[in-house]
This record gives C-alpha cells, sequence and structure tokens, in this order.
C-alpha cells in the first residue's frame, strides 16, 4: 500500500500517443513553407481569418509557403465558433484547388474549421457525422497549425469544435486521423493580439490546465502537461495582459497553451465548459469570459472531491501549503483575482445574462460531452445552482 494517497494516481492506466511534431520558437513561422513540403504538400490551402490579413500573418504565411514552391489557396472566412456553414465553404475551396495539404493559421477558430474541413473533404457527409470519436472511416490529408494566440491548445488536439449552424449547439468531432502532423509555435505572432484577444484566450488556457489537472479522465502523463501548463499560464498571463511586447511571457504562454491542449488530448474537460457553451450559444458570450466567471466557482465546488489535487496546483504558484485544507478557496479567488486584473467580468448579471433561462442552460449543460468527466458528479441541479452563484458573484 502506498503512503502517500497521492501517489495513487501513478498507479492509473493510460494510453499515450503524441501524434504533433512541435517546432518552436522566434521566427520558425518562416520553415513553414519547408515543413509543409517535407510533409508533401503541393497544393495548399490555407484556412485563416479576415483579421490575420490585416495583422500580415497571411501574408507571412502565404510568402513562407510560396518560398518553398508551393501552390496557396486561401480561405480567409472563418468566424469566432465555426459554424457548420464556415466547414462547408472551406470545403468547397478545398475541392475546387485540389488541395492536399491544409493549414491553419490563427486562433482556435481557424485550427478547428480546418479539421473539419479535412473531415467532409476526405471523409464526406456532414459534420454531425463525425460528432464523437473515431467515426472517419477513411485516411485524411496532412496539416499544420500555426497558432497566433496563446488560448485553445487546438494545436495540440485531435478534435474540432463545430457549432450546428441552426441550433448552436458545439459538436466535438474527434479522431487521431484529425490531429495536426506539426504544430509551429512562434511566439513573434502573438504580439499584435488585441489586448481582449490575449485576455480572453489565455484564461481559457488556464481553465484548461485547472480541469485537466482533475478530470476523472486524468492520468500521469496528462497531470505533467497540466502542472506545466498551469505554472506557465498563471505566472505570465499577467504579464502579457499589461506588457503585451514582452516575448519572453509571450513565448511562456504559448508554450502553456500547448500543454494544456495537449492535456485535454488524454484527460478531457469538465463542468466549467459544459456551463460555458449555452452562454455562448444563447447570448453570444466569448468563450473566454464565460469561463473566467464560471471557473472559480466550480474550483470551489469541486474542491470538496479533489481538495488535494487543488492543493498541488495552489502550492505549484505560492498560494498556500499543499495540504492546506483551503486550498480550493485559494485557488478560487487567484483564479478570480487573474479575471479581475485582466479586465474581464466576474459575474453572469454583469455580462447581460438572462437570470430567468439559468434553468434551461442548466439542463443544456447537463447534455455537455464534458460534463461527464467532470471529477465531481453533476447534473441539471448542481449545474443550476453553479450558475445562480456565478450570475450574482456572490
Amino acid at each position: 500500500m502506498l503512503a502517500d494517497p497521492l501517489l495513487s494516481e501513478s498507479l492509473v492506466g493510460f494510453d499515450f500517443v503524441p501524434r504533433t511534431r512541435v517546432v518552436f520558437g522566434q521566427g520558425v513561422v518562416d520553415q513553414l513553407g519547408t515543413l509543409a513540403a517535407e510533409l508533401g504538400g503541393r497544393r495548399v490551402l490555407l484556412v485563416t481569418d479576415k483579421g490575420l490579413a490585416e495583422a500580415g500573418h497571411e501574408k507571412h504565411g502565404i510568402d513562407a509557403l510560396q518560398s518553398a514552391g508551393l501552390n496557396v489557396t486561401v480561405f480567409d472566412d472563418v468566424h469566432p465558433n465555426p459554424t457548420t456553414e464556415d466547414v462547408e465553404r472551406c470545403v468547397a475551396v478545398a475541392r475546387k484547388s485540389k488541395t492536399d495539404l491544409i493549414v491553419g493559421l490563427g486562433g482556435g477558430s481557424s485550427m478547428d474549421c480546418a479539421k473539419g474541413c479535412n473531415f467532409l473533404l476526405t471523409n464526406g457527409g456532414q459534420m454531425e457525422d463525425y460528432w464523437g470519436v473515431g467515426k472517419a472511416t477513411k485516411p485524411m490529408l496532412p496539416m499544420i497549425a500555426v497558432p497566433t494566440t496563446a488560448g485553445t491548445g487546438s494545436e495540440a488536439q485531435s478534435f474540432a469544435l463545430i457549432s450546428q449552424v441552426d441550433t448552436h449547439m458545439k459538436m466535438a468531432c474527434g479522431d487521431p486521423k484529425a490531429a495536426f502532423a506539426i504544430a509551429v509555435l512562434d511566439p513573434e505572432l502573438t504580439i499584435t493580439q488585441p489586448s481582449m484577444v490575449t485576455a480572453v484566450t489565455g484564461i481559457d488556457a488556464i481553465s484548461h490546465a485547472i480541469e485537466t489537472f482533475v478530470t476523472r479522465k486524468r492520468s500521469p502523463v496528462s497531470q505533467v502537461f497540466s502542472r506545466e501548463a498551469w505554472k506557465a499560464l498563471s505566472q505570465h498571463f499577467p504579464i502579457v495582459c499589461h506588457e503585451p511586447e514582452d516575448i519572453e511571457a509571450r513565448a511562456a504562454m504559448q508554450l502553456g497553451a500547448f500543454w494544456a491542449g495537449r492535456a485535454i488530448e488524454n484527460s478531457m474537460l469538465g463542468a466549467t465548459h459544459s456551463l460555458a457553451n449555452p452562454l455562448t450559444a444563447r447570448f453570444d458570450m466569448t468563450h473566454g469570459v464565460a469561463i473566467g466567471v464560471l471557473l472559480p466557482h466550480v474550483i470551489r465546488f469541486n474542491g470538496v472531491d479533489v481538495a488535494p489535487l487543488c492543493g498541488e496546483l495552489a502550492s505549484a504558484v505560492g498560494l498556500c501549503a499543499a495540504d492546506d485544507p483551503e486550498s480550493p478557496e485559494h485557488l478560487a479567488s487567484h483564479v478570480r483575482e487573474l479575471t479581475e486584473q485582466a479586465g474581464l467580468p466576474t459575474s453572469l448579471s454583469a455580462c447581460g445574462v438572462d437570470s430567468s433561462l439559468i434553468p434551461t442552460m442548466a439542463e443544456e449543460a447537463a447534455q455537455q460531452w464534458t460534463a461527464q468527466f467532470n471529477p465531481r458528479e453533476v447534473d441539471a441541479d448542481s449545474l443550476e445552482k453553479l450558475y445562480r452563484c456565478a450570475w450574482s458573484d456572490g
């Protein structure tokens, strides 16, 4: 018998397959063409959004690809929280250009749309056919991710989050074949983020680190990524919010977001994300804003069952001793402070949420896929209580 209960985590079985090569460093985006050619690409589809063109990143990517003699077609009509319509438009462009390699350049929306396009281009059908895990039966095209934010960790995952255009329901469509072959992490690309984007993507990444550390599906491998992500993100998030041109802090955030994304791939997420999705669907709330409001309340809720794990995270950044019984409260309060420092709201009422819809949203949140991985069991009643706590921030 192990003397330390926490060591029992090391006995949890796992299946860890790193599917994505990581190329990290300042200026590595210039290697994009060489990397694409190594994967056999000749007709490249660059999936991005119009904001990236304004920042100059689209041209940078095109130039890097063309310098390797590759033919480049651009699809830059990706919207935040990409829908099935976004994916279908992207597929039409890919078919016309006879694409043989896809590059997702931008935030999580661009990378998710690139994955969604790959599903339909290679396997046919519609996105609903791939809702779940492992439903692609045919090989998929090689893909490269070039994230320009430090948030979603989509570059480290084999899942695409695509919203149904009519219901706005987010569908998690995952398959090992949908993982990016290469992730190009260039912190210089993140400096141009607007301050609000830095804030909301950073809080999202922080939530990934915390939730993956405690989920029912956690493993010794996923917790290594979660822990390192948490330390990098929590310590450098205030710096990038107030000193946006600090390249070392930007690099730490980008790596932290990637580590957290890799943790998601191995441990999934929990109630914070289950609660956030109905808010983005019904009120068009920015995902990171919803996450920032909800996360402290979920930490306190889960702390009843996973206080030792909260203690590990809290002690890792000097908030308290690992065995402090109040560690969940210390951790929750610290996350709230980070949210406040970033200038984000800390209550649903401040976001204009209609409290009369809370019971309906709680039912919807209970049906979210991530709810089943939360370390403490949740149902519509408990999720409604969490919404109400977050609505008044009391």
